[in-house]
């Protein structure tokens, strides 16, 4: 009890010693319960406990005046909800952490009393596996689930299995023995909708007719979509990652990960992906276990009461989460091979097996394809930025479903008579990806055989090119100018919709091509000296499903800019592992390429474009500005609203919360003095004057607000006085007015701060707030500071 009031009133004054006795992971933010003045002087030593003097600056435990200075608040209950935050508010980083260690002291002083508290203590001890254990198997089996769904749902379009129902095409022709090689997925089983409504199974009728049905399937699945998450979870649309990055860096958006929004997403991520629209349920997914953890942590006092626990793997990455995030994605992966929605038996959505070597030439092709994504990034980013901010600003948006609908329907209408743009995403990848066997039937390996080749040196050697492989280039030409235009209109619609298959998509069709290009002129030039001393006559020199791969991977690097990450995530999707150094040139080239044209991620630029409070730690801060040029109040503002330590009424208080819409107020001694005292919350001083009208007899709008330890002597007709020391931040972080910049930010970032207050010679000056320091980095770089604000 002791331990939770002395956190409600700040972190007391002996918080120092025992931040430097903590372990583990703790340890990492620990820094945070100290004031850095960056100053010093005779004058800072007047309101300040220890002080540890550096070389350049010095680093002051803030509070109190002696170690005695909540012994008088120690009899006073903590009050219910200070403590929490409002929607649409950032969360303290370093309370949190404080609450937590004093949870963990508290949990580790009564261990030894009894049995039953040291089963407390090994349940809290464990909660953490058992969070990630339950994340994991429930993140993937709904992932196992979305696969089967999303597949069935998107060959309904075509028609069903008339033996079995729930089969999709694929699954169908499985047991037939009426199939042939060349159209192995037509068997009677599979009934078209034209055989099904008109019994026609060929000819124009029936090509009408699968059309209509396949728009009539693709507009209903849309439709049902987008009304559900209007309806039911409007939280569920998109991708959900830039909500999620601002939310792990301590951002509040209620039922963002709530249970309905988990299901409403779970279904319509289904729905999207079966209508056809150009996106991906990979970013979705991202967000349905996000859902599952953030539900799950609700089973456990130890993540439930605290936000920056539910939180710990954004700001810092401690070595356990490392192993806990490990462990639970060997629990998903588990659950996943045992549902095996892919149906062979492999845990990756792309699994390719190439029989060539990559060769040092190729080197060049992998490099132009890393330009294309570099470029084809920077269009896209700039284009769907553009139509989203079109979308905010316009009548349009207000018609969220009436847009899903055009968007639906100009999709089924033109993918419809190209059949790789009627595929499913997913099969289409698969498709470009897979090299030329003797068992592929794809126009993609429409190959004439050079019967008059002096030798064969491998089984399958590079052929000429048929009619069915240029044939399918022209389809495949198409096919990427219509993904290009369709992803750049459908990636922010009001439905669940992710960006990685998509963009891998492009990348794989751009890649293709070029890798059928080379192949061709590999096999008619074979004696340039390029090709002269690597590839043979009758040798297999070139793989066009590898050039798809690497495409797909530098179209993806070039939207989302990731790197390293990317080349682990293409990995786990092809398994192909040997080719990291073409993968690795490919998606480095159109990093930089896309730098070239602008340093932020799809996911960033819509961070930004929806005024998220996000400090992304990858943005570098060069200029040379102090703390005094961003704070508030400037020059032509109105004074700082401040309260006093014991100068103020009820009323007084009441009328400031009122009149302001401020989130918190610095405390200070007195106006003349403006000596700094804490800082209290204004969520947590409205908490707790209604709590004390309600409890305590005598409290008034006439009642003396008292912060410091001591009431000060009052008449004796006056009214009860309200001490609210308890809810009082004693040790804010501060900072001085002659502080650089570059320093705030980069303290604002690594400790998630939500405010800083600025003094100079223990004066108060002013506050910087996080959207101070997002709107002056928008300044410098030639940006509207007033878009940094939440929509």
């Amino acid at each position: 009890m002791e331990s939770e009031q002395l956190f409600h009133r700040g972190y007391y004054r002996n918080s120092y010693n025992s931040i430097t006795s903590a372990s583990s992971d703790e340890e990492l933010l620990d820094g945070a319960g100290v004031i850095m003045d960056f100053q010093t002087s005779e004058d800072d030593n007047l309101l300040d406990g220890d002080t540890v003097v550096g070389t350049h600056y010095t680093m002051t435990n803030g509070g109190s005046i002696n170690s005695s200075t909540h012994l008088l608040d120690l009899l006073d209950e903590p009050i219910p909800g200070v403590g929490t935050y409002d929607d649409f508010h950032t969360i303290d980083w370093v309370r949190e952490k404080c609450k937590d260690r004093e949870r963990h002291r508290r949990i580790n002083s009564k261990k030894k009393e009894s049995a039953w508290e040291m089963t407390k203590s090994l349940y809290d001890a464990w909660s953490g596996w058992l969070v990630v254990t339950l994340t994991g198997l429930a993140s993937g089996a709904l992932a196992g689930l979305i696969d089967i769904a999303a597949d069935w749902m998107t060959d309904l379009k075509e028609g069903i299995c008339f033996n079995a129902l729930w089969y999709n095409h694929e699954q169908c022709c499985w047991g037939s023995s009426e199939t042939t090689f060349e159209e192995r997925d037509k068997c009677p089983q599979w009934k078209t909708w034209a055989e099904l409504i008109i019994g026609q199974a060929e000819g124009p009728g029936s090509y009408i007719m699968n059309y209509i049905m396949y728009i009539f399937w693709a507009l209903s699945f849309a439709f049902l979509a987008v009304s559900l998450v209007k309806v039911f979870a409007p939280y569920a649309c998109g991708s959900g990652i830039p909500e999620i990055k601002t939310i792990l860096s301590g951002f509040i958006i209620r039922g963002y990960l709530g249970k309905w929004t988990l299901m409403i997403k779970t279904i319509t991520l289904v729905l999207a992906v079966a209508s056809g629209l150009s996106l991906g349920k990979e970013g979705p997914l991202v967000h349905v276990a996000c859902c599952c953890g953030n539900i799950f942590s609700y089973l456990f006092p130890k993540y439930s009461t605290n936000e920056a626990k539910k939180r710990e793997v954004s700001y810092y990455f401690p070595l356990k989460t490392l192993w806990r995030s490990f462990f639970a994605a060997l629990v998903a992966a588990f659950v996943l091979r045992s549902i095996n929605p892919f149906g062979n038996s492999r845990l990756v959505l792309f699994y390719v097996e190439y029989h060539t070597p990559w060769y040092l030439f190729e080197l060049f092709p992998f490099i132009l394809l890393g330009v294309f994504g570099g470029l084809w990034g920077a269009f896209f980013i700039r284009a769907n930025i553009a139509w989203c901010r079109r979308r905010k600003s316009t009548k349009f948006g207000k018609y969220p479903v009436l847009e899903v609908i055009i968007v639906a329907a100009i999709t089924a209408v033109i993918a419809f008579p190209n059949p790789y743009t009627r595929l499913n995403t997913s099969e289409l990848i698969r498709e470009l990806f897979t090299d030329c066997g003797p068992l592929e039937s794809s126009s993609l390996c429409d190959y004439r055989n050079d019967m008059n080749a002096s030798k064969i040196v491998d089984d399958i050697p590079d052929r000429p090119a048929g009619v069915g492989v240029y044939s399918a280039i022209w389809q495949l030409c198409l096919a990427l100018i219509f993904k290009i235009i369709m992803t750049v209109f459908t990636f922010g619609i009001k439905v669940p919709s992710g960006l990685f298959i998509p963009s891998m998509a492009i990348g794989a069709i751009a890649g293709r091509i070029v890798g059928i290009a080379v192949e061709q002129l590999a096999y008619y030039h074979h004696d340039w000296f390029i090709f002269k001393e690597w590839c043979e006559v009758g040798a297999d020199c070139i793989t066009p499903g590898l050039y798809a791969m690497v495409g797909a991977a530098a179209c993806l690097g070039g939207v989302t800019r990731m790197t390293v990450s990317l080349v682990v995530i293409v990995f786990e999707l092809t398994g192909g592992l040997e080719y990291i150094v073409p993968l690795m040139a490919a998606v480095m080239t159109s990093k930089w390429v896309g730098d070239a044209f602008g340093r932020e991620g799809i996911y960033e630029a819509h961070i930004r474009l929806n005024g998220y409070p996000f400090l992304d730690a990858k943005e570098e801060f060069t200029h040379t500005t102090l703390a005094a040029d961003v704070m508030r109040p400037r020059r032509n503002d109105p004074p700082l609203a401040v309260l006093t330590q014991d100068n103020m009424t009820v009323d007084d208080i009441e009328n400031m919360i009122n009149e302001t819409s401020y989130n918190g107020f610095p405390v200070i001694m007195s106006k003349e003095s403006q000596r700094l005292v804490g800082f209290a919350l204004r969520r947590d001083l409205t908490i707790a004057i209604e709590s004390a009208r309600k409890k305590q007899e005598g409290i008034v709008g006439s009642s003396r607000v008292c912060f410091a330890q001591h009431t000060p002597s009052l008449p004796a007709e006056s009214p009860r006085p309200l001490k609210l020391r308890s809810i009082l931040d004693m040790s804010p972080f501060t900072v001085t007015d002659h502080t650089p910049m570059e320093i705030v930010v980069d303290i604002f970032r690594k400790l998630g701060l939500r405010q800083c207050l600025v003094t100079h010679n223990g004066r108060l000056l002013g506050i910087i707030t996080k959207k101070d320091i997002l709107r002056h980095m928008a300044q410098t770089a030639n940006q509207d500071p007033a878009s940094v604000m939440f929509n």
